[in-house]
């Protein structure tokens, strides 16, 4: 079995987009603090008062691909994730 692996080396002017589906919430709330526990330990921080994190609440996950592909196309982030 191939195993790879690597550092991730954080930089403190990356901006991150993180777009959440409320329609399951329970589901949804779960993936949200595993991504904030994960940011968080590469030295991003996830508070949304910060300016290193953006949250976009969706009401579906529909949404969530239409509003990735608009932070994508803005050029404001390095990295979109999308939780659904």
């Amino acid at each position: 079995m191939a195993v790879f692996e690597g550092n991730f080396t954080s930089s403190t002017s990356l901006r991150f987009a993180i777009i959440i589906g409320r329609f399951n919430d329970l589901v949804t709330g779960k993936l949200l603090e595993g991504c904030k526990d994960c940011l968080k330990r590469h030295g991003i921080d996830p508070n949304p008062q910060g300016t290193q994190v953006d949250y976009i609440w969706v009401p579906g996950s529909f949404e969530i691909s239409l509003m990735a592909r608009q932070a994508a196309l803005s050029g404001r982030y390095d990295a979109v994730i999308c939780l659904g």
